[in-house]
């Protein structure tokens, strides 16, 4: 009988160090992991190992609030550790009542990560990078890719995928909903699968990799704004978008007032000052989520700066 199987006899432990009690599980005792949530802030871990199926449980949920203008500053909050590893920083520490996640991902080291065929519980995922590069293989879509600077790529609903190697400081931006969800192992499905469907759906959404050295800047309808597109409003059918915008010297006044569901900036070069009554600057490294019906503005950008803009329409 294979050993790491359903059978067997099931138990839970309450670990007041979950990360330790978890190393200790999967490189002493032989488990495997077979589901994590959340991914930034793990409390809940299943696994198995010779005739036993385990739960390991600890610290407590993250505190939600209601939706409201919150802006996170790159020196405002410090990185954890979560999944495989990875350093998380919070970018939306009220999750918007429980809605989307926004997390600063950090791998300091690079070479090999210890990841692992796994799929995310979602409904809307992407991963967008900020600093050097990582090299991730998905399910369907041919060998492992390089995502670079720049670079984004749209994950679908459930699709199998694996984080394989990156460079130092690695960053990237993930923005996921809702803001807590299921991360599940699947150790019977090798990557990459020999097979490339571009065109496959996972969930009604197909999979993107935007590159950025690939990618036409065009104009918008604010003067002074160019911006690229994605593709991700096309892939998940407007279930959201995301779009680099630039600045010229030119610009003028960016309204952030909406009537969706929730919209994202995060500073990936240059400066700009956010006005609803008070006055804030922000710059690169920071992050700006705005609830529908706020009246607030970017003023005076930078020459350059640029911004991932993520925006949720409401269905």
């Amino acid at each position: 009988m294979n050993a790491l199987t359903d059978n067997g006899a099931r138990a839970e432990l309450a670990c007041g160090d979950i990360d330790a009690a978890l190393h200790y599980f999967t490189d002493e005792a032989g488990f495997r992991i077979r589901s994590i949530y959340p991914a930034d802030a793990p409390r809940v871990v299943e696994l198995s190992g010779p005739g036993l199926r385990l739960r390991l449980t600890g610290g407590a949920p993250v505190e939600t609030t209601d939706p409201e203008l919150t802006v996170t500053r790159l020196t405002d909050e410090g990185f954890g550790t979560g999944r495989a590893g990875m350093e998380y920083r919070d970018l939306i520490p009220g999750r918007f009542g429980g809605q989307f996640v926004a997390s600063h991902i950090r791998i300091p080291k690079g070479g090999p990560v210890p990841d692992y065929v796994h799929h995310h519980d979602i409904a809307f995922q992407m991963v967008f990078c900020v600093n050097g590069w990582v090299k991730v293989v998905y399910e369907d879509q041919g060998a492992p890719m390089l995502m670079k600077t720049g670079d984004c790529f749209l994950q679908p609903p459930h699709i199998r995928h694996r984080v394989l190697e990156c460079s130092d400081e690695m960053e990237v931006i993930e923005i996921a909903c809702p803001a807590e969800h299921e991360t599940v192992v699947d150790h019977e499905m090798n990557l990459p699968t020999g097979r490339e469907r571009p065109e496959r759906e996972f969930g009604a959404q197909k999979f993107v990799f935007h590159q950025a050295d690939k990618a036409a800047w065009l104009l918008s309808d604010v003067p002074g704004i160019r911006y690229r597109n994605t593709g991700i409003a096309v892939a998940t059918g407007g279930v959201a978008s995301a779009v680099v915008v630039r600045a010229d010297g030119r610009c003028g006044d960016i309204p952030l007032r909406h009537s969706a569901k929730f919209r994202f900036c995060y500073f990936l070069e240059g400066s700009a000052t956010l006005v609803n009554g008070d006055s804030i600057s922000v710059s690169r490294g920071d992050a700006i989520a705005v609830p529908p019906n706020v009246g607030c503005r970017l003023e005076q950008l930078s020459e350059g700066a640029e911004l991932l803009e993520v925006f949720v329409p409401r269905n």
